[in-house]
């Protein structure tokens, strides 16, 4: 069972940064759901090239994927569930190939509605849909992800109080534990609502194993995590870079500020995994991994070098 309370826990990066990086085009409006059906080994390598760097998480390529986006691009609706379905498998795969004795865990992602409108609503929240609407629209998704194999869901990118409740709400009755991460500016939510509020929504659900933040500038997080720690739950941090993202020009900004060296901070603040968002690929989380792994005394983490068999 995934348990973030009995030790520290690396996570992934960014999926789409290291498949970018790979040569991979991402400019579509599933971004990088679309190698699930164009590429799927593509994935695959990409999850065992985080695994190798020390990750003990891997974070499926279903962030963006939906019934509705699949069905743009011509899918059925068996067709679009098995490419969730497969989302997963890869994961899986990626896991098994790995025989070194270290535990390591599969979190199907489920991105926030915004992340499907392929617009970067998911940076701004309040889409004008209920908590009602919201449920119903995650659901479906949800249902497929929680029954194909993953160990959790992670509950990612989330903007907003609305959506967390409908979440939230989901999660509790699908029967697989998750985590439910926020995207925030400072202190608060990206839709503007205060923190601290917004973790309460999940602090009664025992369906949700960890809470925290994701894609938010590294400069964020340790004031997050201390909001988060209230709640009694362990709590998830993987930052981005820290760099911007100009949606006219479509490039990004700014200095990256993504430094594993951060971690043990996070960590003493009550920090249980730990891992990185967009702009942070397998090098990175080798450097996190070393650092923790070095510095971490809440549990023993395995060898830093896996062996694949």
């Amino acid at each position: 069972m995934f348990d973030p309370a009995a030790g520290v826990l690396i996570s992934d990066g960014g999926l789409a940064t290291e498949l970018e990086a790979r040569g991979h085009d991402l400019s579509d409006a599933l971004w990088s759901a679309r190698l699930l059906v164009d590429d799927p080994g593509a994935i695959e390598a990409v999850h065992a090239a985080y695994f190798q760097a020390g990750a003990d998480i891997a974070t499926t390529a279903s962030y963006q994927a939906s019934f509705e986006g699949f069905a743009a691009r011509g899918l059925s609706r068996a067709e679009s569930t098995r490419l969730l379905r497969r989302s997963v498998a890869l994961a899986r795969a990626a896991r098994a190939a790995w025989t070194d004795g270290r535990r390591r865990w599969v979190a199907a992602s489920v991105g926030p509605y915004g992340a499907a409108l392929a617009d970067g609503s998911e940076y701004r929240g309040r889409y004008g849909r209920s908590v009602a609407e919201l449920r119903a629209w995650h659901r479906p998704r949800m249902e497929v992800l929680a029954d194909a194999g993953a160990d959790l869901l992670a509950l990612e990118t989330v903007p907003d109080i609305d959506e967390a409740e409908a979440m939230v709400d989901l999660v509790t009755g699908i029967g697989v534990p998750a985590w439910l991460s926020y995207t925030i500016e400072g202190t608060r939510t990206r839709a503007g609502q205060s923190l601290a509020d917004a973790f309460a929504v999940a602090a009664g659900s025992d369906a949700i194993v960890a809470i925290g933040v994701n894609c938010c500038a590294p400069a964020d997080v340790e004031a997050a995590i201390g909001l988060a720690a209230s709640t009694g739950k362990p709590v998830i941090a993987y930052p981005n870079s820290g760099e911007g993202w100009d949606p006219a020009r479509h490039r990004w900004t700014g200095p990256a500020q993504f430094a594993p060296a951060l971690a043990p901070a996070w960590v003493a603040r009550g920090a249980r995994v730990i891992g990185g968002c967009c702009r942070v690929g397998p090098a990175h989380i080798a450097r996190l991994a070393s650092e923790l792994r070095g510095t971490s005394t809440a549990t023993d983490l395995g060898s830093a070098g896996p062996s694949p068999r």
